[in-house]
């Protein structure tokens, strides 16, 4: 049985299930319908530069979109897909269609009904200018919509991942009528966006917070259960861990806090802490080289750089010994995929100076061999934290690092519109499937200027390039797993990145709020189910 009939079989029984049922089946059960009302405080560490993930996938924008716009399907922590947008679907035997049927009488926040077309328009559009899209759906070569209710990926080559892919963040859906005619990725909808979802876009309050309030009309009745959701913006991580521990937040994901306050945290009896709900994401941090700079289009050059900056350093002392290191660029919790036998750079200095002047940068009268900027991603503590241990490990061996600092916005474009930068410390997602998650940052053909967290490296060998896109189609799961082991083993070679650790994945939440992890998205989700707890 391949592949894909697996997946059929799965499909026709969860659809099964869905036929005829309106709340989402599958995910986290609960004893009784909870009360409804009350307001929630969501936090994210930087302010996101949208708040739809149509043609962005910066993190704190994830935690945004998938209140207000959802997608086709969701999934339950084992990443079995759940019935959202759509309400069933069917794969057929040779993985070449994807039929869903739509949920009726579902309608936008401005009161338009959903329909295929909106289906259609917004997979398109993903395809051509969401970060990831040209991987997820390169081998798309139609959406049919046969029916408003109906719409057909219809496919010339398998894509044995696709059915994951789906999700509100990964994939959302956006209103045709809103976006047709316009350049998607400068629409005014995506800073104030319109949904399908449970929480409608209320105010986006420059620097301080955005206010979400509850959709009247959502077609999940009768969620969502929250009056009211706010996300709000602190970027210094000392006031992040007191508006936590005072009770001023009460949904902080992807560890928001410095790793040395996690123990104190835990002690306080008002907290809870819980690592379910990323099984969608998996991200890892590491250093980018871009390789349109001169420095670096010798591989000795980073060669040098992978014996001096060592990763256990920023593991026991930068994340406190949360999480894990890794030698190449999958997390291991995706135990198919990951292999823990890469070729490693061992720390040797004076290896380092040898490859360094056979590159021909010899130290000059001042010791310095050159000078770079490294960026760091705005996000958590550890990545300032990260540059800076950078940076002296690297003077160590005569490169002068000048570490920058700047809103993610700057970051993004300075990194993927501008080009101007050297090299970068930044944190990545694996997501549910390497040909997702990972092959847009080393795949040739998704280099593209102003795409952000695509192939930031400028990376191209056409080796990998014919793996990646052999993997994206291979139905026989051990093969692919051969490959994705072989374009590990050429990347660690070429060393477009230095892969650092996998980032320790926490949401700190304050236990007066329940049910907002049910799957695999946890709160990167709706939140649709996230309620008040009985006292």
């Amino acid at each position: 049985m391949t592949v894909f009939n697996q997946t059929t079989r799965r499909g026709f029984l969860l659809a099964s299930v869905a036929l005829g049922v309106v709340s989402l089946p599958g995910l986290k059960l609960r004893a009784a319908e909870p009360a409804s009302g009350g307001t929630a405080t969501l936090l994210i560490s930087s302010e996101p530069p949208v708040l739809t993930t149509i043609a962005h996938t910066a993190y704190n924008s994830v935690y945004i979109s998938p209140k207000v716009t959802e997608g086709l399907l969701t999934y339950d922590f084992d990443l079995n897909p759940k019935p959202l947008l759509a309400k069933s679907w069917d794969v057929s035997p040779d993985g070449l269609r994807y039929t869903f049927k739509l949920r009726p009488g579902v309608k936008w926040h401005d009161g338009k009904p959903f329909t295929s077309a909106d289906v259609a328009f917004s997979i398109n559009a993903i395809k051509e200018v969401h970060p990831r899209g040209r991987n997820t759906f390169l081998n798309l070569t139609a959406v049919e919509t046969p029916d408003e209710l109906t719409a057909v990926l219809v496919l010339s080559k398998p894509a044995p991942y696709l059915i994951t892919a789906l999700a509100a963040a990964e994939t959302p859906i956006v209103p045709k009528h809103l976006y047709e005619g316009t350049k998607v990725t400068e629409n005014p909808v995506n800073l104030a966006p319109v949904g399908t979802g449970p929480f409608k876009f209320k105010e986006w309050v420059r620097g301080s917070h955005i206010v979400f309030e509850r959709n009247p009309d959502y077609w999940d009745a009768p969620r969502p259960y929250l009056d009211k959701l706010i996300v709000r913006f602190i970027p210094d991580a000392s006031a992040r861990a007191i508006a936590i521990e005072t009770g001023e937040i009460d949904l902080a994901p992807s560890t928001p806090v410095a790793y040395s306050d996690l123990d104190r945290l835990k002690e306080l009896p008002n907290l809870g802490f819980e690592t379910n709900g990323y099984q969608y994401s998996n991200s890892v941090s590491r250093v980018e080289f871009n390789l349109e700079k001169e420095v670096f289009k010798d591989v000795r050059v980073r060669r040098a750089f992978a014996h001096v900056i060592d990763r256990n350093v920023i593991f026991n002392t930068v994340n406190y010994g949360y999480g894990a290191t890794i030698t190449g660029p999958i997390n291991p919790k995706l135990t198919k995929w990951f292999v823990d036998d890469l070729k490693t750079y061992p720390i040797d200095l004076k290896a380092a100076e040898a490859l360094l002047d056979e590159a021909g940068y010899k130290r000059g009268a001042d010791g310095i061999r050159f000078k770079l900027n490294l960026d760091y991603v705005p996000s958590t503590e550890a990545y300032p934290r990260g540059a800076d241990y950078i940076r002296q490990a690297l003077a160590k061996v005569g490169v002068d690092v000048t570490v920058r600092t700047q809103d993610f916005a700057t970051y993004t474009k300075r990194i993927y519109t501008d080009r101007d930068f050297d090299f970068a410390y930044e944190g990545m997602s694996n997501l549910f499937d390497p040909t997702v998650g990972v092959q847009r940052l080393y795949w040739s053909k998704n280099f593209k200027k102003g795409v952000p967290f695509s192939n930031g490296a400028a990376y191209s060998n056409p080796k990998v390039d014919a793996l990646l896109e052999a993997a994206a189609i291979e139905i026989d799961a051990d093969k692919r797993v051969a490959q994705w082991k072989e374009i590990q083993q050429i990347l660690v070679e070429d060393v477009p990145a230095i892969d650092i650790v996998a980032a320790p994945e926490i949401t700190i939440y304050n236990k007066r709020i329940a049910d907002h992890t049910i799957g695999a998205e946890g709160v990167a989700g709706s939140l649709a189910f996230a309620h008040i707890a009985a006292s």
